[in-house]
């Protein structure tokens, strides 16, 4: 059995196609739950700002022209980093790095605004102070990004490992789903494999199609029987060629023998191969009726004479005849009864017939001729010991003879099952008639 690679088969493909969609998908999921979630910190930063800012302009008191702050140092909030500039003069600053004080001085008259420091990691925010309609100074409050640059990082990596374990787990999921779904698919094609080589009468047999699986078993059940039947029909063409061509061959053999036995005159001679040129044509009509019957066997197409057709089988099987003592006789009318069958397939099927009645016959053969609406029958009578009423049907099997076959001579009980199989596939039929002593009726459509 050929072995597929593993990173070939469908298990293989369809587990990284999932896993490639997997990642794929929550990588979108995560880089847009970091960025939502970045912006919402950075939006709760602000807020805290807004907040911190509106508390200390409320902390903010002018009395003629002076300002002061209620709470002194600090903010109700615990926050230091408070600048309150009036004009440009500073009245209440933090202990900050300079490059934060800077940036709070660099906001000192402008509108409001934000700023962040990369350096210090800040956020600064600078909001008008506003006393009877008009600006008296600035309100600069900083916060740290530290926390929320810290939950940034805490909420990414999680969600890194989150999500990797997701794509592990859902991995090995879906790998024990695809394994667990197509072990069966590899057994019943293991099995396949197997049968069609050593038993090709085995089948799933898993009943009417409802699923995947019983659906695939149908399908390899139905080519198993296609399989086994074309096997069969090779070798039923095997074994009908052998039985059609031996008689010919024997005769061919026989003359050839008999020419070389001693020496003869020229007219002899020229008899001879006249004997020999008719079994090889013979020969010749045999081979190319079976093989057109073996592909065409519904196809079958041509016109005959009826009576032609009887009498070239007769005369085919007047050696067999003689060499028996039976006289072989056709009966019927000659006004040209035509058959709708090629004449060469017509006695292919008409003569292993009439070759029975010689070979089981006492002493009389008759082949009469009658037409049956849009049928033509042959009936081939002899009196012999005729056919039992057991075996009717049985007779026709291939390799299957009759009683009288098995305790009388020799032969493969093929003629039969071929004459009955050629007769079916060009819309007629053989048949036995144990009612009537040693009959056959062999139907074919008329033309």
């Amino acid at each position: 059995m050929t072995r597929i690679q593993p990173w070939r088969d469908v298990r293989t493909r369809l587990l990284g196609i999932v896993l490639i969609a997997i990642t794929v998908a929550l990588s979108l999921a995560g880089l847009a739950f970091n960025i939502l979630f970045s912006n919402a910190t950075s939006q709760d930063a602000d807020a805290s700002l807004h907040a911190r800012a509106a508390s200390e302009l409320e902390l903010i008191r002018v009395t003629a022209g002076n300002v002061r702050v209620v709470s002194g140092n600090g903010d109700p909030l615990g926050d230091s980093r408070v600048w309150i500039f009036i004009g440009s003069r500073v009245i209440e600053q933090p202990s900050v790095r300079a490059v934060t004080e800077r940036a709070a001085r660099s906001l000192v008259g402008g509108p409001e605004r934000t700023i962040n420091l990369d350096e210090t990691d800040e956020r600064l925010l600078a909001v008008p102070i506003v006393h009877a309609g008009s600006r008296i100074g600035t309100l600069v409050t900083g916060i740290s990004l530290a926390p929320y640059e810290h939950a940034r990082r805490t909420a990414l990596s999680e969600s890194i490992i989150l999500f990797a374990g997701l794509v592990a787990l859902v991995g090995f999921v879906v790998w024990w789903l695809l394994r667990s779904a197509l072990r069966p698919v590899a057994e019943m094609t293991e099995q396949a494999e197997a049968w069609s080589e050593h038993e090709l009468d085995r089948r799933f047999a898993l009943g009417e199609p409802h699923d995947e699986l019983t659906r695939l078993a149908a399908t390899l059940d139905g080519l198993l029987d296609r399989l086994a039947a074309s096997l069969r029909h090779e070798r039923h063409f095997s074994a009908e060629m052998s039985h059609e061509l031996r008689t010919p061959l024997a005769k061919l053999m026989a003359e050839a023998e008999l020419a070389l036995r001693r020496k003869r005159s020229g007219h002899e001679y020229r008899e001879s191969l006249e004997v020999v040129l008719r079994n090889a044509q013979q020969l010749e009509r045999i081979v190319e009726t079976l093989v057109t019957a073996a592909r065409q066997p519904a196809e079958q197409q041509g016109v005959a004479s009826a009576v032609e057709v009887a009498e070239a089988t007769v005369a085919a099987c007047s050696d067999e005849a003689a060499s028996r003592g039976v006289a072989v006789e056709v009966v019927g009318p000659r006004d040209g009864l035509r058959l709708g069958v090629d004449r060469d397939l017509a006695e292919r099927i008409l003569h292993p017939v009439v070759e029975n009645a010689c070979r089981y016959g006492h002493s009389i053969v008759h082949v009469s001729i009658a037409r049956d609406g849009s049928a033509v029958l042959f009936a081939v009578d002899d009196d012999g010991p005729g056919v039992g009423a057991d075996e009717e049907e049985s007779i026709f099997e291939p390799a299957v003879r009759g009683r009288a076959g098995r305790s009388a001579t020799a032969g493969a009980g093929l003629g039969l099952a071929l004459s009955r199989r050629l007769a079916r596939a060009a819309s007629g039929d053989v048949e036995a008639r144990p009612d009537v002593h040693g009959r056959f009726v062999v139907r074919l459509p008329a033309a």
